[in-house]
């Protein structure tokens, strides 16, 4: 009679073991599927516009930028028709759609629930400089690839603090036209393969008006030609959410293009004195007024900027009139848009519905018409907002190699942010760039 098998403790031991990581794998791909439904967006397809030039030597960067919708910024009444406003709805969309980029250098703004993203930029193979204005909630952060790149300089511009002039008293020196508490986070970053070549990056997010603009590009320009060389030489990206359109005067000096009759009308418009900067203009306005720039970012939320508790700028205000800007955009020199620039050359891209020029009359040969549709997509306001610009060196000209294709409206349904499509009220852009060698 054969002996009955009787399992040893050690055999015990093992086969619970084998259970248990059997059922380890089937929790593991259940929360792998729960997970990666969480995190679905909507996919994204890329356009080569010079693919031969990546393959040339010199320096290649993939950069992304996005406004990831800060979530001390959502109120149910600014996105009545999205379906994912809670925070635990959107952070598996905002990660996925940060990392599917696969990009060198990300730039992104509203960053908050840093607790959150840094671990998941720190998987993801990510170095980062993060900074945010007095007393703000969210900030600027630019991400890098650790094995790419390193940083040697950073910098954080307060535009409040910034002078636009030297004469005059302080105020004037100023030129203020509201207190934004916005910054502009710039650093150096030099290339692990090499000694001498490296980029710029400077990441912001403006008050609208044109002074900010004109400020970050100056000082881009110095903190580039303040350090070592060949520092001097290395090409400046400068991305994020500008808070104008391409049809907006402030993209027009940036730009370099002669302000149009209509764009100087809402210039003129412009020049008023908030009570941040004056209280005298109303005994309850300055409090308002910080409570809704934190929580409606300057305007972003106002299409029509519609500027309460203010005053007509008077002289003394030290206000830079549009020749003073122009003169002021034009020392730095002239910016390149990725896909203003890139899109132009996309044969029957006029006709596509995916650039702004369908949507707005913007003459064809004036730079704007080609900038993404949309880069901002909800119920109450559809704009473009957010830019990659590029300020080169002499002898140094970016090639612009490919882009993420803009989506049709179609694609945002209601508005965003929106379950499988985006999780913020924004649409990232990026952009393959390449330089030539030093």
């Amino acid at each position: 009679m054969s002996k009955v098998y009787q399992p040893t403790p050690e055999d015990l031991a093992k086969a619970e073991a084998r259970r248990l990581k059997r059922e380890q794998a089937k929790n593991d791909a259940a929360q792998a599927k729960v997970e990666d439904e969480r995190g679905r967006i909507l996919p994204r397809e890329w356009v080569d516009l010079a693919p031969q030039s990546a393959s040339a030597g010199g320096q290649s960067v993939r950069v992304m930028t996005w406004n990831l919708l800060a979530q001390s910024l959502v109120r149910r009444e600014l996105f009545p028709t999205s379906d994912c406003l809670k925070a635990s709805q959107r952070e598996h969309m905002l990660y996925r759609e940060i990392v599917s980029h696969n990009a060198d250098i990300c730039c992104l703004q509203e960053v908050d629930r840093t607790e959150k993203l840094f671990p998941e930029l720190e998987k993801a193979g990510y170095a980062w400089v993060y900074a945010a204005g007095p007393r703000k909630k969210h900030g600027c952060l630019i991400a890098f690839r650790k094995g790419v790149y390193e940083c040697v300089r950073e910098r954080v511009v307060t535009y409040d603090d910034q002078e636009i002039r030297e004469e005059g008293e302080e105020l004037a020196r100023r030129g203020s036209s509201f207190r934004t508490k916005n910054i502009g986070s710039l650093v150096a970053l030099r290339r692990r393969d090499s000694d001498k070549d490296g980029v710029v990056v400077a990441t912001t997010h403006l008050f609208w008006h044109p002074a900010q603009a004109a400020i970050l590009l100056r000082e881009v320009a110095r903190f580039r030609n303040d350090g070592p060389e060949p520092q001097g030489h290395w090409p400046a990206i400068i991305a994020g959410d500008f808070n104008f359109g391409p049809d907006d005067p402030a993209y027009a000096l940036l730009m370099g293009d002669a302000l149009l009759p209509q764009q100087k009308e809402r210039l003129e418009s412009s020049y008023v004195v908030h009570a941040t900067i004056d209280p005298t203009v109303a005994a309850d306005g300055a409090a308002q007024a910080e409570e809704e720039e934190e929580g409606a970012e300057a305007g972003e939320n106002d299409p029509d900027r519609i500027i309460v508790n203010a005053r007509p700028a008077q002289p003394s205000d030290g206000l830079l009139s549009h020749m003073e800007l122009d003169r002021l955009f034009r020392q730095t020199g002239r910016v390149i848009s990725a896909y203003d620039a890139g899109q132009r050359r996309i044969p029957d891209i006029a006709d596509s519905g995916l650039i702004f020029g369908n949507r707005a009359a913007v003459p064809k040969d004036r730079h704007g018409a080609f900038e993404p549709i949309y880069t901002s997509y909800t119920h109450y306001w559809q704009a473009v907002l957010d830019y990659i610009f590029v300020l080169d060196t002499p002898g140094r000209e970016v090639s612009i190699v490919r882009l993420a294709k803009p989506h049709r409206k179609e694609a945002f349904g209601e508005g965003l942010p929106r379950k499988g499509v985006c999780g913020s009220d924004h649409i990232s852009l990026a952009a393959d760039l390449h330089w030539p060698p030093l």
